[in-house]
Protein backbone atom coordinates (compact mmCIF):
# COMPACT_ATOMS: atom_id res chain seq x y z
CA UNK A 1 0.00 0.00 0.00
CA UNK A 2 2.97 2.52 1.28
CA UNK A 3 4.85 1.76 -2.52
CA UNK A 4 1.94 2.27 -4.34
CA UNK A 5 1.46 5.86 -2.95
CA UNK A 6 4.55 6.89 -3.23
CA UNK A 7 5.02 5.77 -6.94
CA UNK A 8 4.03 8.74 -9.05
CA UNK A 9 3.66 7.65 -12.86
CA UNK A 10 5.83 5.72 -15.69
CA UNK A 11 7.99 7.76 -18.70
CA UNK A 12 7.32 6.36 -21.73
CA UNK A 13 10.66 6.90 -23.10
CA UNK A 14 12.37 4.66 -20.66
CA UNK A 15 10.24 1.84 -18.62
CA UNK A 16 13.56 1.42 -16.46
CA UNK A 17 12.61 4.89 -14.84
CA UNK A 18 10.36 4.82 -11.41
CA UNK A 19 9.16 8.09 -9.99
CA UNK A 20 8.64 7.79 -6.57
CA UNK A 21 7.28 10.55 -3.72
CA UNK A 22 9.05 10.16 -0.09
CA UNK A 23 9.23 12.16 2.71
CA UNK A 24 12.35 12.85 3.43
CA UNK A 25 14.99 15.08 4.38
CA UNK A 26 16.21 16.73 1.06
CA UNK A 27 16.12 20.04 -0.22
CA UNK A 28 16.96 21.81 -3.65
CA UNK A 29 17.98 24.95 -1.90
CA UNK A 30 21.29 24.03 0.09
CA UNK A 31 22.82 27.41 -1.17
CA UNK A 32 20.86 29.27 1.29
CA UNK A 33 23.27 27.81 3.61
CA UNK A 34 25.89 29.51 2.14
CA UNK A 35 24.07 32.65 1.93
CA UNK A 36 22.70 32.26 5.64
CA UNK A 37 26.57 32.28 6.42
CA UNK A 38 27.54 35.32 3.94
CA UNK A 39 24.54 37.58 5.59
CA UNK A 40 25.75 36.44 9.38
CA UNK A 41 28.98 37.57 8.26
CA UNK A 42 28.40 40.35 6.83
CA UNK A 43 26.97 41.72 9.93
CA UNK A 44 23.02 41.96 8.46
CA UNK A 45 21.14 40.58 11.69
CA UNK A 46 22.99 43.42 13.64
CA UNK A 47 21.90 45.86 10.89
CA UNK A 48 18.43 44.79 10.71
CA UNK A 49 17.47 45.04 14.48
CA UNK A 50 19.36 48.53 14.17
CA UNK A 51 17.19 49.87 11.70
CA UNK A 52 13.62 47.89 11.45
CA UNK A 53 11.15 48.15 14.39
CA UNK A 54 8.44 44.49 14.56
CA UNK A 55 5.67 46.65 15.09
CA UNK A 56 3.28 43.15 15.86
CA UNK A 57 1.86 42.51 19.45
CA UNK A 58 4.68 40.36 21.24
CA UNK A 59 1.94 37.94 22.69
CA UNK A 60 0.71 36.80 19.67
CA UNK A 61 3.99 36.37 17.47
CA UNK A 62 4.75 32.80 16.16
CA UNK A 63 7.49 33.52 13.82
CA UNK A 64 10.61 35.99 14.97
CA UNK A 65 11.06 39.22 12.89
CA UNK A 66 14.57 38.48 11.94
CA UNK A 67 13.69 34.91 10.57
CA UNK A 68 10.79 36.51 8.72
CA UNK A 69 13.35 38.87 7.12
CA UNK A 70 15.35 35.81 6.89
CA UNK A 71 12.56 34.05 5.13
CA UNK A 72 12.30 37.16 2.52
CA UNK A 73 15.73 37.54 1.63
CA UNK A 74 16.50 34.25 1.08
CA UNK A 75 13.75 33.11 -1.13
CA UNK A 76 14.44 36.24 -3.23
CA UNK A 77 18.18 35.04 -3.60
CA UNK A 78 17.07 31.26 -4.36
CA UNK A 79 14.78 33.02 -7.40
CA UNK A 80 11.58 32.10 -5.30
CA UNK A 81 9.77 35.75 -6.28
CA UNK A 82 6.11 34.79 -5.74
CA UNK A 83 4.94 34.80 -2.02
CA UNK A 84 2.68 31.65 -2.47
CA UNK A 85 5.94 29.51 -3.18
CA UNK A 86 6.43 29.76 0.61
CA UNK A 87 3.88 26.80 0.89
CA UNK A 88 5.64 24.88 -1.38
CA UNK A 89 9.22 25.38 0.28
CA UNK A 90 7.53 25.47 3.91
CA UNK A 91 9.48 21.72 4.87
CA UNK A 92 12.86 22.49 2.90
CA UNK A 93 15.59 21.57 5.78
CA UNK A 94 18.40 23.70 4.02
CA UNK A 95 15.72 26.76 4.52
CA UNK A 96 14.68 25.87 7.43
CA UNK A 97 17.53 25.58 8.82
CA UNK A 98 19.22 28.83 7.16
CA UNK A 99 15.97 30.88 8.09
CA UNK A 100 15.84 29.74 12.26
CA UNK A 101 17.94 31.34 14.69
CA UNK A 102 17.79 28.56 16.72
CA UNK A 103 20.44 26.03 17.30
CA UNK A 104 21.54 22.29 16.80
CA UNK A 105 18.92 20.37 14.90
CA UNK A 106 15.94 21.71 16.70
CA UNK A 107 14.53 23.51 13.42
CA UNK A 108 14.26 20.37 12.05
CA UNK A 109 13.13 18.65 14.84
CA UNK A 110 9.40 18.48 16.50
CA UNK A 111 8.25 21.98 17.64
CA UNK A 112 8.09 22.75 21.72
CA UNK A 113 5.45 25.59 22.50
CA UNK A 114 5.22 28.65 20.20
CA UNK A 115 8.14 27.74 18.33
CA UNK A 116 7.98 28.16 14.18
CA UNK A 117 6.90 24.45 12.34
CA UNK A 118 8.85 24.93 9.32
CA UNK A 119 8.99 28.05 7.52
CA UNK A 120 5.88 31.02 7.55
CA UNK A 121 2.67 31.09 5.12
CA UNK A 122 2.59 33.28 2.66
CA UNK A 123 -0.16 35.39 4.31
CA UNK A 124 2.45 36.09 6.92
CA UNK A 125 4.96 37.22 4.42
CA UNK A 126 2.36 39.71 3.28
CA UNK A 127 1.78 41.29 6.39
CA UNK A 128 5.57 41.56 6.19
CA UNK A 129 5.89 43.75 3.79
CA UNK A 130 2.72 46.28 5.35
CA UNK A 131 5.13 46.26 8.29
CA UNK A 132 8.25 47.18 6.45
CA UNK A 133 5.75 49.64 4.51
CA UNK A 134 5.76 52.08 8.27
CA UNK A 135 7.31 55.09 6.90
CA UNK A 136 9.87 54.60 9.88
CA UNK A 137 10.66 50.63 8.57
CA UNK A 138 11.29 52.56 4.75
CA UNK A 139 13.70 55.09 6.44
CA UNK A 140 15.30 52.09 7.52
CA UNK A 141 15.47 50.11 4.96
CA UNK A 142 17.05 52.70 3.04
CA UNK A 143 19.69 53.43 6.14
CA UNK A 144 20.43 49.52 5.88
CA UNK A 145 21.31 49.65 2.38
CA UNK A 146 24.13 52.38 2.91
CA UNK A 147 25.85 50.57 6.51
CA UNK A 148 25.51 47.67 4.34
CA UNK A 149 27.62 48.66 1.63
CA UNK A 150 29.97 50.79 3.37
CA UNK A 151 30.77 47.55 5.73
CA UNK A 152 31.05 45.45 2.95
CA UNK A 153 33.66 47.38 1.59
CA UNK A 154 35.33 48.17 4.71
CA UNK A 155 34.63 52.01 4.83
CA UNK A 156 33.62 52.12 8.15
CA UNK A 157 37.15 51.34 9.34
CA UNK A 158 39.24 54.81 8.68
CA UNK A 159 39.44 53.76 5.22
CA UNK A 160 38.93 57.10 2.59
CA UNK A 161 38.64 56.37 -0.65
CA UNK A 162 40.07 59.06 -3.47
CA UNK A 163 37.41 59.14 -5.11
CA UNK A 164 33.89 57.37 -5.86
CA UNK A 165 30.81 57.44 -8.26
CA UNK A 166 26.90 56.89 -7.64
CA UNK A 167 25.16 55.93 -10.54
CA UNK A 168 21.40 57.48 -10.67
CA UNK A 169 18.88 56.17 -12.73
CA UNK A 170 14.86 55.56 -13.19
CA UNK A 171 13.65 52.24 -14.54
CA UNK A 172 10.15 50.82 -15.38
CA UNK A 173 8.37 48.07 -13.06
CA UNK A 174 5.57 46.71 -15.32
CA UNK A 175 2.33 46.74 -12.84
CA UNK A 176 -0.24 43.31 -13.61
CA UNK A 177 -3.55 44.80 -12.31
CA UNK A 178 -4.50 48.60 -11.12
CA UNK A 179 -2.25 48.54 -8.45
CA UNK A 180 -2.24 51.99 -6.24
CA UNK A 181 0.42 54.46 -7.83
CA UNK A 182 0.74 52.22 -11.00
CA UNK A 183 0.06 54.02 -14.07
CA UNK A 184 0.37 54.31 -17.75
CA UNK A 185 3.52 55.29 -19.30
CA UNK A 186 3.82 56.07 -22.94
CA UNK A 187 7.36 56.39 -23.00
CA UNK A 188 7.93 52.83 -21.92
CA UNK A 189 4.44 51.65 -23.39
CA UNK A 190 3.07 49.70 -20.03
CA UNK A 191 1.66 50.27 -17.09
CA UNK A 192 4.22 50.55 -14.67
CA UNK A 193 5.94 52.26 -11.95
CA UNK A 194 8.52 54.20 -12.69
CA UNK A 195 10.98 53.99 -9.34
CA UNK A 196 14.48 55.64 -9.25
CA UNK A 197 17.48 53.92 -8.38
CA UNK A 198 20.88 54.36 -7.01
CA UNK A 199 24.30 52.39 -7.43
CA UNK A 200 28.07 52.60 -6.35
CA UNK A 201 30.18 52.24 -8.59
CA UNK A 202 31.34 48.62 -6.80
CA UNK A 203 28.40 47.33 -7.55
CA UNK A 204 26.00 47.74 -4.37
CA UNK A 205 22.85 49.30 -4.80
CA UNK A 206 22.25 52.19 -2.24
CA UNK A 207 18.57 52.92 -2.76
CA UNK A 208 15.82 53.22 -4.13
CA UNK A 209 12.57 55.62 -4.01
CA UNK A 210 9.11 54.09 -5.44
CA UNK A 211 7.20 56.50 -7.61
CA UNK A 212 3.67 56.64 -9.49
CA UNK A 213 4.40 55.18 -13.27
CA UNK A 214 3.64 58.43 -15.26
CA UNK A 215 6.23 60.49 -13.53
CA UNK A 216 9.03 62.54 -14.99
CA UNK A 217 12.64 60.84 -14.85
CA UNK A 218 13.66 63.56 -12.95
CA UNK A 219 10.84 63.99 -10.51
CA UNK A 220 12.15 63.81 -7.02
CA UNK A 221 15.83 62.75 -7.95
CA UNK A 222 17.53 65.49 -5.69
CA UNK A 223 15.60 64.83 -2.69
CA UNK A 224 16.34 61.29 -3.34
CA UNK A 225 20.02 61.26 -3.73
CA UNK A 226 21.21 63.93 -1.56
CA UNK A 227 21.46 62.29 1.22
CA UNK A 228 23.09 59.27 -0.21
CA UNK A 229 25.83 61.81 -2.26
CA UNK A 230 26.46 63.00 1.84
CA UNK A 231 26.55 59.96 2.70
CA UNK A 232 29.29 59.40 0.42
CA UNK A 233 31.05 61.89 1.13
CA UNK A 234 32.17 59.82 4.32
CA UNK A 235 33.60 57.44 1.86
CA UNK A 236 35.94 59.24 -0.52
CA UNK A 237 37.74 62.29 -1.15
CA UNK A 238 35.31 63.02 -4.49
CA UNK A 239 32.08 62.29 -4.94
CA UNK A 240 30.24 62.09 -8.29
CA UNK A 241 27.18 61.31 -9.61
CA UNK A 242 26.84 60.10 -13.11
CA UNK A 243 23.17 60.84 -14.68
CA UNK A 244 21.29 60.37 -18.34
CA UNK A 245 19.81 63.42 -20.33
CA UNK A 246 16.82 63.08 -18.16
CA UNK A 247 18.01 63.77 -14.98
CA UNK A 248 19.92 67.25 -15.08
CA UNK A 249 17.11 70.04 -14.02
CA UNK A 250 18.42 73.60 -12.61
CA UNK A 251 17.45 72.52 -9.18
CA UNK A 252 19.60 69.33 -9.27
CA UNK A 253 22.54 70.53 -10.97
CA UNK A 254 22.62 73.70 -8.53
CA UNK A 255 22.55 71.98 -5.23
CA UNK A 256 25.13 69.46 -6.57
CA UNK A 257 27.48 72.43 -6.91
CA UNK A 258 26.46 74.09 -3.83
CA UNK A 259 27.49 71.13 -1.83
CA UNK A 260 30.80 70.07 -3.62
CA UNK A 261 29.60 67.22 -5.46
CA UNK A 262 30.23 66.45 -9.12
CA UNK A 263 28.87 65.77 -11.66
CA UNK A 264 28.71 63.87 -15.41
CA UNK A 265 25.48 63.75 -17.42
CA UNK A 266 24.25 63.08 -20.78
CA UNK A 267 22.63 66.72 -21.63
CA UNK A 268 19.88 66.33 -24.49
CA UNK A 269 20.60 68.09 -27.91
CA UNK A 270 18.42 71.60 -28.84
CA UNK A 271 19.00 74.10 -31.48
CA UNK A 272 21.32 76.19 -29.59
CA UNK A 273 24.01 73.32 -28.68
CA UNK A 274 23.86 72.15 -32.19
CA UNK A 275 24.84 75.55 -33.61
CA UNK A 276 27.73 75.71 -31.19
CA UNK A 277 28.60 71.85 -32.66
CA UNK A 278 28.17 72.62 -36.30
CA UNK A 279 32.06 74.53 -36.67
CA UNK A 280 33.10 71.49 -34.82
CA UNK A 281 31.19 68.77 -37.43
CA UNK A 282 32.63 70.56 -40.68
CA UNK A 283 36.20 70.58 -39.71
CA UNK A 284 38.02 68.26 -42.01
CA UNK A 285 38.78 64.38 -40.61
CA UNK A 286 41.69 61.99 -42.21
CA UNK A 287 40.31 58.82 -43.76
CA UNK A 288 39.37 56.21 -41.12
CA UNK A 289 41.21 53.78 -40.01
CA UNK A 290 38.85 50.98 -39.62
CA UNK A 291 38.25 51.93 -35.61
CA UNK A 292 36.22 54.10 -33.65
CA UNK A 293 37.74 57.70 -33.75
CA UNK A 294 36.38 60.06 -30.88
CA UNK A 295 37.07 64.02 -30.66
CA UNK A 296 36.01 65.92 -27.91
CA UNK A 297 35.69 69.33 -28.07
CA UNK A 298 34.83 72.61 -24.74
CA UNK A 299 31.58 74.15 -25.01
CA UNK A 300 29.78 76.93 -23.05
CA UNK A 301 26.60 76.65 -22.97
CA UNK A 302 23.80 78.64 -21.40
CA UNK A 303 20.11 77.23 -21.02
CA UNK A 304 17.56 79.29 -20.68
CA UNK A 305 16.37 77.84 -17.00
CA UNK A 306 19.72 78.10 -15.86
CA UNK A 307 21.38 81.08 -13.94
CA UNK A 308 24.80 81.22 -15.58
CA UNK A 309 26.68 79.10 -18.79
CA UNK A 310 27.86 75.35 -17.61
CA UNK A 311 30.75 73.47 -18.78
CA UNK A 312 29.78 71.24 -22.26
CA UNK A 313 31.90 68.68 -24.04
CA UNK A 314 31.17 68.24 -27.25
CA UNK A 315 31.61 64.20 -28.47
CA UNK A 316 32.16 63.17 -31.94
CA UNK A 317 31.99 59.66 -32.27
CA UNK A 318 33.02 58.15 -35.94
CA UNK A 319 32.55 55.07 -37.06
CA UNK A 320 33.06 52.35 -40.07
CA UNK A 321 29.95 50.52 -40.96
CA UNK A 322 29.76 46.61 -42.07
CA UNK A 323 29.65 48.46 -45.97
CA UNK A 324 32.53 50.59 -45.65
CA UNK A 325 31.26 53.81 -45.50
CA UNK A 326 31.61 56.01 -42.34
CA UNK A 327 29.11 57.21 -39.91
CA UNK A 328 29.49 60.21 -37.79
CA UNK A 329 27.58 60.72 -34.42
CA UNK A 330 27.56 63.36 -31.88
CA UNK A 331 26.46 64.14 -28.48
CA UNK A 332 26.87 66.51 -25.65
CA UNK A 333 28.21 66.03 -22.00
CA UNK A 334 27.50 68.30 -19.01
CA UNK A 335 29.86 68.67 -15.88
CA UNK A 336 31.50 70.80 -13.36
CA UNK A 337 34.38 69.24 -13.08
CA UNK A 338 37.55 71.59 -13.98
CA UNK A 339 39.05 71.46 -17.19
CA UNK A 340 42.21 69.94 -15.80
CA UNK A 341 39.55 66.68 -16.37
CA UNK A 342 39.93 66.55 -20.28
CA UNK A 343 36.94 66.16 -22.30
CA UNK A 344 37.89 62.53 -22.90
CA UNK A 345 38.84 62.09 -19.21
CA UNK A 346 34.86 62.39 -18.63
CA UNK A 347 33.84 60.71 -21.76
CA UNK A 348 35.75 57.41 -20.38
CA UNK A 349 33.78 58.07 -16.88
CA UNK A 350 30.31 58.51 -18.64
CA UNK A 351 30.74 55.35 -20.57
CA UNK A 352 31.21 53.33 -17.43
CA UNK A 353 27.52 54.33 -16.70
CA UNK A 354 27.24 51.31 -19.74
CA UNK A 355 28.38 48.78 -16.83
CA UNK A 356 25.41 50.00 -14.66
CA UNK A 357 22.82 49.79 -16.90
CA UNK A 358 24.01 46.66 -17.23
CA UNK A 359 23.62 45.70 -13.83
CA UNK A 360 20.29 47.08 -13.50
CA UNK A 361 19.05 44.27 -16.00
CA UNK A 362 21.19 42.00 -14.15
CA UNK A 363 19.31 42.61 -10.62
CA UNK A 364 15.86 42.69 -12.62
CA UNK A 365 16.63 39.27 -13.99
CA UNK A 366 17.81 37.57 -10.98
CA UNK A 367 15.70 39.20 -8.46
CA UNK A 368 12.75 41.50 -9.80
CA UNK A 369 9.71 40.07 -9.36
CA UNK A 370 5.75 41.87 -9.63
CA UNK A 371 5.08 44.69 -7.19
CA UNK A 372 1.59 43.00 -6.80
CA UNK A 373 0.62 44.39 -3.46
CA UNK A 374 -2.74 46.08 -3.84
CA UNK A 375 -5.78 47.12 -1.45
CA UNK A 376 -7.68 43.93 0.21
CA UNK A 377 -10.38 45.00 1.99
CA UNK A 378 -10.86 42.44 5.41
CA UNK A 379 -14.20 42.07 6.52
CA UNK A 380 -13.94 38.86 8.56
CA UNK A 381 -10.60 37.64 11.07
CA UNK A 382 -10.69 34.14 12.26
CA UNK A 383 -14.59 33.67 11.04
CA UNK A 384 -15.45 36.98 13.01
CA UNK A 385 -16.25 40.02 11.19
CA UNK A 386 -14.09 42.70 11.19
CA UNK A 387 -14.92 46.02 13.68
CA UNK A 388 -15.13 49.32 12.41
CA UNK A 389 -13.25 51.62 12.16
CA UNK A 390 -10.60 49.06 9.72
CA UNK A 391 -7.32 50.70 8.87
CA UNK A 392 -6.45 49.67 4.61
CA UNK A 393 -2.72 48.77 4.90
CA UNK A 394 -0.57 51.22 2.28
CA UNK A 395 0.05 48.67 -0.47
CA UNK A 396 1.66 51.91 -2.56
CA UNK A 397 4.20 51.35 0.81
CA UNK A 398 4.26 48.01 0.92
CA UNK A 399 5.49 47.61 -2.76
CA UNK A 400 7.81 49.98 -2.11
CA UNK A 401 9.33 48.08 0.76
CA UNK A 402 9.36 44.78 -1.47
CA UNK A 403 11.29 46.83 -3.83
CA UNK A 404 13.72 47.65 -0.99
CA UNK A 405 14.21 43.78 -0.31
CA UNK A 406 14.79 43.00 -3.66
CA UNK A 407 18.26 45.16 -3.46
CA UNK A 408 19.42 43.88 -0.06
CA UNK A 409 19.14 40.14 -2.21
CA UNK A 410 20.55 41.70 -5.16
CA UNK A 411 23.32 42.76 -2.65
CA UNK A 412 23.61 39.79 -1.32
CA UNK A 413 23.88 38.12 -4.79
CA UNK A 414 26.46 40.17 -5.33
CA UNK A 415 28.53 39.87 -2.68
CA UNK A 416 28.29 36.06 -3.07
CA UNK A 417 29.55 36.38 -6.65
CA UNK A 418 32.40 38.90 -6.17
CA UNK A 419 33.45 36.35 -4.01
CA UNK A 420 34.28 33.85 -6.64
CA UNK A 421 35.47 36.40 -8.95
CA UNK A 422 38.48 37.36 -6.60
CA UNK A 423 39.48 33.70 -6.35
CA UNK A 424 42.83 33.81 -8.12
CA UNK A 425 42.38 29.98 -9.79
CA UNK A 426 38.68 31.66 -11.09
CA UNK A 427 39.57 32.36 -14.96
CA UNK A 428 36.49 33.43 -16.54
CA UNK A 429 35.85 36.86 -15.95
CA UNK A 430 32.47 38.62 -14.44
CA UNK A 431 29.96 36.36 -12.68
CA UNK A 432 26.25 37.98 -13.09
CA UNK A 433 24.15 37.15 -9.87
CA UNK A 434 21.79 34.47 -12.02
CA UNK A 435 25.05 32.52 -13.01
CA UNK A 436 26.28 32.80 -9.33
CA UNK A 437 22.82 31.25 -8.53
CA UNK A 438 23.12 28.64 -10.72
CA UNK A 439 26.27 27.10 -10.10
CA UNK A 440 26.53 27.85 -6.49
CA UNK A 441 22.95 28.00 -5.23
CA UNK A 442 20.89 25.77 -6.46
CA UNK A 443 22.43 22.96 -5.42
CA UNK A 444 20.69 19.37 -4.35
CA UNK A 445 21.52 18.19 -0.61
CA UNK A 446 20.39 15.97 2.24
CA UNK A 447 20.16 16.90 5.75
CA UNK A 448 21.63 13.70 8.09
CA UNK A 449 20.66 13.47 11.32
CA UNK A 450 22.93 12.21 13.85
CA UNK A 451 23.97 12.83 17.41
CA UNK A 452 23.69 16.03 18.04
CA UNK A 453 24.97 16.67 14.44
CA UNK A 454 23.49 17.37 11.31
CA UNK A 455 25.61 16.15 8.11
CA UNK A 456 24.58 17.95 4.81
CA UNK A 457 25.29 15.77 1.53
CA UNK A 458 25.21 18.03 -1.37
CA UNK A 459 26.43 16.93 -4.71
CA UNK A 460 29.84 16.48 -5.33
CA UNK A 461 30.23 18.47 -8.37
CA UNK A 462 29.71 21.85 -6.48
CA UNK A 463 32.03 20.92 -3.69
CA UNK A 464 35.51 22.93 -5.47
CA UNK A 465 33.08 25.80 -6.09
CA UNK A 466 31.78 25.87 -2.32
CA UNK A 467 35.41 25.56 -1.02
CA UNK A 468 36.89 28.44 -2.92
CA UNK A 469 33.56 30.69 -1.74
CA UNK A 470 34.46 29.74 2.12
CA UNK A 471 38.15 30.31 1.52
CA UNK A 472 37.71 33.45 0.06
CA UNK A 473 34.98 34.55 2.65
CA UNK A 474 37.15 33.46 5.43
CA UNK A 475 39.86 36.07 4.22
CA UNK A 476 37.40 38.76 3.40
CA UNK A 477 35.15 38.70 6.25
CA UNK A 478 36.81 36.43 8.78
CA UNK A 479 34.05 35.02 11.82
CA UNK A 480 33.61 36.27 14.84
CA UNK A 481 37.08 36.22 16.70
CA UNK A 482 39.03 36.19 14.11
CA UNK A 483 41.40 39.52 12.73
CA UNK A 484 39.11 42.85 11.81
CA UNK A 485 37.40 42.93 8.05
CA UNK A 486 40.00 44.24 5.56
CA UNK A 487 38.79 47.11 2.84
CA UNK A 488 37.81 45.62 -0.14
CA UNK A 489 40.32 46.69 -3.35
CA UNK A 490 37.23 49.33 -6.03
CA UNK A 491 37.76 49.31 -9.49
CA UNK A 492 40.01 51.91 -10.68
Amino acid sequence: MGDSQSTLFPLEFNRSIHLEARQECVSGESGSLLMRELMDRLGYPQLLARHLRDPRDPARVKHPFIELLRTALLMLVQGWGDHSDVQLLRDDPALRLAVSSRRGQRPLREVVDREPDGLCSQPTLSRLLQDLGYPENLSGLLAFLLDAAERRMGLGQGVCLRETTVDLDSLPREAFGHQPGSAWNRHYGMRCYHPVVARSEWGDYLGAKLRPGNVHTADGGLAFVLPILRRARTWAEAVWLRIDAGFPEPKLLEALEEEGFLYVARLKTNAVLERLAAPYLALPRDSASGEERVWTHELQYRAGSWTHPRRVVLVIVERAREQGELFVDHFFLLSNASVAITGAALLRRYRKRGAAEKDFGDWNQAVGGSLSSAPRPKTHYRGREVEAPYDEPDSFAANEARLLLELIAANLLHAGAELLERDEAREAGRMCRERFRHLVLKVSGRALLGSGTIRFVIDAARAALWRRFMRVLNQRYPARGSPRLRALPVPA
